[in-house]
């Protein structure tokens, strides 16, 4: 007697799971992005009275957006 077993699994959990992280993402990166441009925006001496230079405005939106 033969045994056969017939299990399809589909491509949608794998899929599903590459969306949203994409998703994550690029909305992390939007966070980003949205960060840099409104400090860019702020003049030397509005940066200067909240403690921040212009250098310092990449890592904050790198620990606005991803938290590290």
């Amino acid at each position: 007697m033969a045994y056969a077993n017939d299990v399809r699994t589909g491509f949608t959990p794998a899929f599903g799971g590459f969306f949203a992280t994409l998703a994550d993402r690029f909305a992390k990166y939007k966070v980003y992005r949205a960060t840099i441009n409104e400090l860019s925006q702020l003049s030397g001496r509005e940066l200067a009275d909240l403690g921040i230079s212009r250098s310092m405005i990449k890592s904050i939106a790198i620990e606005a957006a991803y938290g590290a």
